[in-house]
């Protein structure tokens, strides 16, 4: 998704320059043309010449250039996109100013592309309140902020203002150079993972579902601006930390937890994959093993079959459907007899894998996808987006 685009990534002077490396090179790999900006400081953090050779291009680092005489006109003009990783509060500060006294802040006075900026810094200078007027005027300008991170930070600080995972980074540049905020205002709720159904102390019932599909979707559904809320159950990826995640173990607590969060919910996408059956008792000793065992078991309770009955008029529903034989026609009989706006129809062998194969249904079209679960997240959300977005036509 970001082949042959135009990227512009500018290194301010914090310690997380050197991490800023790193963005550069997964920047070209993912097909990007990349120029480079680098303050004074930043050259105290990581050298130019690093970032020269993996962006394979010049590094700009003065006004007075005289291979280019009005540098900051040019990279403005040349850029489809901006990114100011890491950005300093003194950088912010002046691009909320207006102030062009280098490089980078002239080139912010003369930008007319998309601007994502990623802030990295002490916790009292992240929470100072000069930072949060900045960082809020220049939100009312249009430009686009990631969080920072929650953690340990280099001055020995514990708290907010540490540079985010540059993967993290990669998905926003995905997502903006397309759509930018276009789902801000809304209120999307997913599921994902998988239910456990407890036989004993040790041992459950389960399936292969990792989460990665329900947790792209949740974060491609936040970075479009949405205000998201994401159910889990048992997944094996990373949980995005400016997401709002509530846990859930089984289909019980899937069910409350839905139950509570579905009514003020724009769009539901029920993604995790909650268990059919569940032991007609749960023991409350271990099982101990002698010779051959059975167990009896009960459905659980069809916790999307429970929310559609909750729907309200201009809620939508996206469900999915794992299968692994007639897939698509699996997923338009699910379609049609749980009453859903969409469904995803999944094939099993792909569970659990980084890429996915699946085709996104509606009562009037269908289309496949197949690839990484992040673009396929954004391209579901696409099919979904003239819905969600009508009122604002």
């Amino acid at each position: 998704m970001l082949r042959n685009r135009k990227i512009l990534l500018a290194v301010s002077g914090g310690i997380a320059a050197y991490k800023a490396i790193e963005l550069c090179s997964m920047l070209k790999k993912s097909g990007a043309q990349v120029k480079v900006i680098f303050t004074e400081n930043a050259g105290k953090f990581a050298s130019e010449l690093t970032f020269e050779v993996i962006s394979q291009n010049k590094v700009y680092s003065s006004l007075w250039n005289a291979a280019v005489p009005i540098p900051h006109i040019e990279l403005a003009d040349w850029a489809d996109m901006i990114v100011i990783a890491p950005a300093t509060a003194n950088v912010i500060a002046k691009i909320a100013q207006g102030i062009g006294d280098d490089l980078l802040s002239s080139t912010m006075l003369a930008a007319h592309s998309p601007v994502l900026i990623v802030p990295a810094m002490n916790i009292n200078m992240y929470n100072n309140a000069a930072t949060a007027a900045n960082i809020e005027l220049l939100r009312t300008r249009g430009f686009l902020f990631m969080e920072p991170e929650c953690g340990m930070l280099a001055c020995g600080y514990q708290g907010k203002g540490r540079y985010p995972a540059n993967q993290e980074i990669l998905y926003y540049l995905m997502t903006y150079l397309k759509h930018g905020l276009a789902w801000k205002g809304k209120k999307v709720l997913v599921t994902a993972g998988a239910c456990r159904e407890d036989i004993d102390p040790m041992r459950f019932i389960t399936n292969h579902s990792t989460g990665k599909m329900g947790i792209a979707l949740a974060r491609a559904a936040h970075i479009l601006g949405a205000e998201v809320t994401l159910i889990a159950a048992h997944v094996t990826a990373s949980l995005p930390e400016y997401i709002n995640t509530i846990r859930a173990y089984n289909a019980e607590e899937m069910l409350a937890a839905c139950t509570k969060e579905f009514p003020e919910t724009d769009l539901l996408i029920m993604n995790a994959a909650v268990s059919d059956y569940k032991p007609a008792i749960t023991q409350t000793e271990k099982i101990k093993k002698a010779g051959n065992l059975t167990l009896e078991l009960h459905r659980t309770v069809d916790v999307l079959s429970a929310l559609v009955k909750m729907k309200k008029p201009g809620q939508l529903i996206c469900g999915f459907a794992a299968e692994s034989q007639d897939i698509v026609a699996g997923g338009k009989a699910k379609l049609v007899k749980k009453n859903l706006d969409y469904i995803v129809a999944n094939d099993l062998r792909v569970a659990g894998a980084d890429l996915t194969s699946c085709t996104f249904i509606s009562p009037e079209s269908q289309i496949d996808m197949i690839g990484e679960k992040y673009p396929v997240a954004l391209q579901i959300l696409d099919f979904i987006s003239p819905d969600i977005i009508k009122d604002e036509k």
